[in-house]
């Protein structure tokens, strides 16, 4: 099987979780962010991630995948969401900030999926619009962001690591991890203490790799 993906992208960070959950032996493929076709001819829609099955078909949707994987032995081991509409909540209101944050960040790393300059190119267009801000002028109010950004992490009191629960994930860590993840990359981010603690348990249940050591 074959998952393709960006490393940068949530999404796909919840299908591969699974992947490292389970142990399974499934090739990653990083696909260009600006190649569309590449996604439309598997599953008809510019999607990531896409599951290439055993059989040569696709699959697309993060959580259908996830699904897909946990059950492929028939012994499934994610439990049922309990916190969704909070972590919805919660996601919302600290994306405002997290996306002016990440965006210009994910060009300042290398990442496999802007290994060109059409991919770079194509991700800071789609993106600056979707913030209504130029990169530079984001990232120069960095300090402002982060600020919120801490703010909305002390937030997360609530949030279990995995060790207390008996190494137990549900759909609430597939959820929510991923985008947990992708903030390790902005540095001056101050986690509380459970929600550091929770990241580095799920990097490491779920063979993540996460960004502090190349974090602007």
């Amino acid at each position: 099987m074959k998952l393709y993906v960006f490393d940068h992208c949530p999404f796909c960070i919840k299908a591969m979780m699974t992947m490292g959950l389970k142990k399974l032996d499934v090739e990653l493929v990083y696909l260009q962010n600006h190649d569309v076709e590449a996604r439309i001819e598997k599953v008809g829609a510019n999607l990531v991630p896409i599951l290439e099955k055993s059989d040569g078909s696709f699959m697309a949707e993060s959580l259908d995948i996830v699904a897909y994987l946990d059950n492929l032995d028939g012994q499934p081991v994610l439990g049922e969401s309990q916190f969704g509409e909070r972590i919805s909540t919660w996601q919302t209101a600290a994306g405002y900030f997290g996306s002016r944050l990440l965006f210009p960040r994910w060009m300042m790393i290398s990442l496999p999926e802007f290994a060109c300059d059409e991919a770079k190119a194509w991700f800071t267009k789609n993106k600056t619009e979707m913030i209504n801000r130029p990169f530079d002028d984001a990232y120069a109010k960095s300090d402002e962001y982060i600020a919120k950004l801490n703010v909305e992490l002390l937030k997360l009191d609530w949030l279990v690591p995995p060790s207390q629960r008996g190494n137990q994930l549900t759909y609430d860590d597939i959820n929510i991890f991923p985008t947990l993840r992708n903030y390790t990359v902005i540095k001056g981010i101050r986690y509380p203490g459970n929600v550091r603690q929770y990241i580095d348990e799920m990097a490491a249940l779920t063979d993540i790799a996460l960004y502090d050591s190349v974090a602007v």
